[in-house]
């Protein structure tokens, strides 16, 4: 690895492990890279997709949202400040490097945001295991979808605040989805509606 980073002139610096945990957490198998300069947003970032996301307290989960954000395109993402976990090496790791390349923000008051949204042309959707299919709604336009926190979901405020709110039909025997696993159906399909 140091003879690919010196081939390609990036600066290496060998430390101990001790170090090593305190920059990138427990997990980084032996590397960890700074990055100085990167610009907020991939280019395959659709500014008209975003995702809002209150309460969410598992770094682990978080990680896991913000990596199927990146993937579907996502051009930014709102996460309210008070009661959601910080972005840590944890969540970095999980994320499997998306956080270095998402539009993320965090906010204080999520009802304003999403009026502020709507102004702007915005359709709010909301997460919800009582939502309508998301196939059922048209998701090609301005549209930001909501993900809420591990054991409540949305505030209720924020459920009152959406246009409508989303879910998808559970068949089986268990009552509801991990976050991350229920985030990408739905993010998903807005890829799928969008490239039609």
């Amino acid at each position: 690895m140091t003879d690919l980073c010196e081939r390609h002139r990036v600066a290496v610096e060998t430390v101990g492990n001790h170090q090593l945990d305190e920059l990138a957490g427990s997990g980084h198998q032996g590397f960890a890279a700074e990055a100085k300069e990167l610009s907020a947003g991939s280019s395959a970032a659709d500014p008209d997709l975003i995702v809002l996301i209150e309460d969410l307290q598992d770094p682990r989960n978080l990680g896991a949202l913000l990596r199927v954000c990146e993937g579907a395109g996502v051009g930014r993402v709102l996460i309210r400040d008070r009661g959601s976990a910080p972005i840590s090496p944890t969540v970095v790791q999980t994320s499997a490097g998306a956080t270095e390349w998402l539009e993320v923000e965090r906010i204080i008051n999520t009802t304003r945001e999403l009026e502020m949204l709507k102004e702007d042309g915005f359709w709010i959707y909301g997460a919800a295991e009582e939502g309508v299919a998301p196939w059922t709604v048209d998701l090609t336009g301005k549209a930001v979808l909501c993900f809420g926190g591990e054991e409540k979901g949305l505030r209720p405020r924020t459920r009152t605040t959406c246009d409508a709110l989303v879910g998808l039909p559970m068949r089986g025997r268990i009552e509801s989805l991990n976050v991350a696993t229920a985030a990408a159906a739905l993010l998903y399909e807005a890829v799928r509606q969008r490239d039609a």
